[in-house]
């Protein structure tokens, strides 16, 4: 046996299982959505499963973080709990901004619990609360108050046309404490042909059409959410001329109940992807599921939940849903998005990742 072969084949092997092991190293954070620090080229957003809330935690290329929503309160904190682990994971130790679109329970709740687990900077909102039920509502908003009294954070108001202090991505304010962007943005301001045939719904009077919603500009990627916003605001912000322009990813207004998303708004955006925060029984409903379907340039429904209404003829393929029917899990959806405009879209569930090239504009 030749010697200096063996230790060359020797070193070879030792070589191979170095970088083996050094792959698996790098390659298990970014497919389990848990790496240490921001990545310094992606916007990161992961869609936490709080049972048909709204908990969307963003992550922007110079490492600030942006949580809308903080989902129910109570559960034994169980909202709260997904919330910060997925930001401890994700190399966080504070949120810098939490925005909450309205002060319903399940997108305000939370605030107690999470402050308690994670320091919060800023939080931004609407205003004051308009939804005088002498009920649950005021009474979230009440504890918010408590929480905006003696944490020691800041506060922002938002108002429409208001571009929030974030750095590493562009956030406009579209819609807020009932008010709406007055001018078209840039890529808007097109005559919205599906509005001859519709009739405007009637005027909300929760604190859903009150609803904090923004644009984000990542490049040449574009992400909305619009909270609950509800049809009639909507219709305001589309018809007779769509103010928004298209998108890249629609973040499904009110979990996909369907007291939102009209036809009329959604075939305005031609996103290509839409991702939808529904719980098993809370949101997804058959007549938004049947929109998002017919929706043009539409590519993917991705759901957090399996939604029962929907059943199997109406929600979107298995492995674009992070929850299926069964125990409780809590499966997120992660995106990973590039400015060129191209992202992925991650299933937690069962890592499944679909690419989307750049859109051509």
């Amino acid at each position: 046996m030749n010697f200096a072969t063996t230790s060359q084949s020797r070193s070879r092997m030792t070589h191979l299982l170095a970088s083996a092991i050094l792959a698996a190293v790098v390659i298990w954070p970014a497919t389990s959505g848990a790496a240490a620090k921001p990545d310094a080229a992606k916007l990161r957003a992961f869609f936490i499963d709080v049972e048909g809330g709204q908990a969307t935690l963003f992550i922007t290329p110079t490492g600030q973080s942006l949580l809308i929503d903080t989902g129910w309160d109570g559960q034994n904190a169980r909202d709260a709990d997904r919330i910060s682990t997925t930001a401890k994971k994700a190399g966080l130790s504070r949120i810098d901004y939490v925005l909450i679109t309205h002060f319903h329970e399940d997108h305000v709740g939370g605030v107690p619990q999470l402050v308690d687990r994670i320091p919060v900077g800023t939080f931004i909102d609407h205003g004051q609360n308009r939804e005088l039920d002498h009920g649950p509502t005021e009474r979230f908003y009440s504890d918010y108050q408590k929480v905006l009294a003696t944490a020691k954070s800041k506060r922002i108001v938002a108002k429409p046309g208001d571009t929030l202090p974030i750095t590493g991505i562009k956030a406009t304010v579209i819609s807020s404490d009932g008010n709406l962007l007055p001018q078209a943005l840039p890529g808007g301001g097109q005559a919205n042909d599906a509005c001859k045939n519709t009739t405007s719904a009637p005027a909300d009077q929760t604190e859903n059409a009150r609803s904090l919603g923004i644009l984000i500009d990542f490049g040449a990627l574009k992400i909305l959410d619009l909270g609950d916003l509800t049809k009639d605001k909507e219709r305001d912000l589309v018809c007779p001329v769509n103010k928004l322009g298209h998108v890249d990813i629609y973040v499904v207004s009110h979990h996909g109940w369907s007291q939102s998303s009209s036809p009329e708004f959604v075939d305005a955006l031609h996103s290509r992807v839409a991702i939808m925060d529904n719980g098993a029984t809370k949101g997804g409903s058959t007549p938004t599921l049947q929109t998002l379907r017919k929706a043009p340039g539409l590519e993917t429904l991705w759901q957090v939940h399996f939604s029962e209404e929907g059943g199997p003829a109406f929600n979107t393929g298995e492995q674009f849903i992070a929850n299926l029917n069964g125990p409780d899990a809590g499966h997120s959806l992660e995106l990973i998005a590039d400015k060129t405009g191209s992202f992925d879209v991650v299933n937690s569930r069962t890592q499944f990742t679909k690419h989307y090239l750049a859109r051509s504009r």
